[in-house]
């Protein structure tokens, strides 16, 4: 199989040979795996048990799913990534606000699944042949789970997919056989001597609901375009590409949650997940236990690093995404190793998801509400323009960036950041919300207001495009989102 060799350019409609199932095995066959069963993990950790735990998941992931899936169909229309995409609502050089939080979304998220899956990999190890628990056993399963991801990713979007289909069906198998391992210890109780992270059980309700349902969903805002660029819209409908889109999270982020919640109860996983995992796990499943942690890991782990091969490549022209993808592979590593080392994995968990998912979602509302002006018809070519290190086209408002949508996102994640309620920081808004984090509704909600509300960002300078950016503010905007 070759090495694909697209970047962030738009894909021409003869290659764009994927379809809706498709997208449902890929976010179904990556997600199965112990960086996303984890989350369900976390809401026990917080003292909650197996039921609370589950409606926050449910709730979380239904809402974040509402809010992200629409954002298949951006690249769907474009055929390139949506950090490139959002270029039409942002400006060519404000898509870069996009590429940043796609790479820093998937560096953090690549870090985990290879962090959790190692961990749990050489307690099996340990436990089958006698492995030292030792850092330098750590260090060396990192390196080889690196390695494998690296290489799924350097080939990329069609090896990544076959390894997705195949691990749709494997891991649900293992999954299953994992809920017959543990069932003689399941309770619904939260772990013995366990308390409320947040004192109470509804403000630690809501943690969990933003920061172990809503996270899943919205750490995909950057990704989805990934896969959908690779539809063709004329073979198949928007309507297919959202219904399969809404699967593919549900399903994929809801059963691994849901068995990591499951496991964790029967377990009493407190302060730790992957160690009293493969404690408890009976001798005849750990070599399952041993092949989810990671096969599991290289799938998911690789398209996220893909992702982030992409995004850098955004950021960096010049690189290729070949280059780009052995870089941001070498920087996913080192978070590896500071997350054994040095970070405790609670703490670092949540606060990284709940600051990510307030600078996240203003970005995600205001591409969506620029989708829903412009109907979905984009410039395919002006969208190029600075991958291409030109200047003009109808993305170029001023100076590469439209004002108007870059304060309204400042603005949401200001106040999103300023609402975050973690173990590591405690955001000055949250004694005025009673207590609990509404960071995902806050920012949200600003960012909208301030997209809606806000005047016209003026006039851009003379371009190639004269017609479209020499118009009024509104005028142009409506001549950016013409059919190209």
């Amino acid at each position: 199989m070759p090495i694909e060799q697209r970047g962030v350019d738009t894909i021409p409609d003869e290659e764009r040979t994927s379809g809706p199932r498709d997208l449902v095995s890929i976010l179904l066959g990556s997600n199965l795996c112990l960086g996303v069963i984890i989350f369900g993990w976390l809401p026990v950790s917080f003292g909650l048990g197996f039921w609370p735990s589950v409606s926050s998941l449910v709730l979380g992931t239904l809402v974040g799913t509402v809010l992200t899936a629409p954002l298949a169909l951006v690249s769907l229309r474009t055929g390139t990534n949506l950090s490139t995409s959002s270029g039409a609502h942002f400006g060519v050089r404000g898509r870069l606000i996009g590429s940043v939080i796609g790479l820093l979304l998937s560096l953090g998220y690549t870090a985990l699944t290879l962090w959790v899956g190692g961990d749990a990999v050489v307690g099996t190890l340990a436990r089958l042949f006698g492995l030292p628990d030792t850092g330098f056993a750590y260090a060396a399963v990192y390196a080889l789970l690196a390695g494998a991801t690296v290489l799924g990713a350097v080939y990329g979007y069609r090896l990544l997919l076959r390894i997705s289909r195949v691990l749709a069906i494997g891991m649900s198998a293992l999954l299953v056989i994992g809920l017959i391992a543990y069932a003689p210890d399941f309770t619904t109780a939260a772990p013995e001597g366990s308390a409320y992270l947040l004192g109470s059980f509804w403000p630690t309700w809501v943690l969990a609901v933003v920061s172990a349902g809503l996270s899943g969903p919205i750490a995909f805002i950057t990704l989805l375009g990934d896969y959908t660029r690779y539809i063709s819209p004329r073979r198949h409908t928007s309507r297919k590409v959202f219904w399969a889109t809404c699967l593919g999270l549900v399903a994929g982020l809801l059963i691994p949650q849901l068995f990591g919640t499951f496991t964790a109860v029967a377990v009493g996983a407190g302060e730790d997940y992957a160690g009293p995992l493969v404690a408890a796990a009976p001798f005849w499943f750990l070599v399952p236990l041993f092949l989810a942690a990671s096969a599991g890991s290289v799938g998911n782990a690789g398209l996220m690093l893909y992702s982030m091969g992409l995004d850098l490549d955004a950021i960096l022209p010049r690189a290729t995404r070949t280059q780009a993808t052995y870089v941001v592979a070498a920087i996913a590593t080192g978070f590896v190793y500071f997350g054994h080392f040095a970070w405790d994995a609670q703490d670092a968990m949540t606060s990284f998801v709940l600051l990510l998912t307030a600078i996240g979602t203003p970005w995600a509302v205001i591409t969506l509400i620029g989708f829903l002006r412009c109907r979905g018809e984009y410039d395919t070519e002006a969208l190029q323009v600075f991958n291409r290190r030109s200047r003009g086209g109808r993305y170029w408002f001023r100076a590469g960036w439209n004002p108007r949508a870059t304060l309204a996102w400042a603005a949401g994640s200001a106040i999103g950041v300023a609402a975050v309620d973690t173990p590591l920081y405690t955001g000055p808004v949250v004694d005025w919300t009673g207590g609990i984090d509404f960071s995902f509704l806050l920012s949200a909600t600003v960012a909208a207001t301030l997209l809606l509300t806000l005047p016209g960002s003026g006039r851009t300078p003379t371009t190639p495009a004269k017609a479209a950016d020499d118009a009024p503010d509104d005028k142009r905007e409506a001549a950016a989102v013409s059919p190209a």
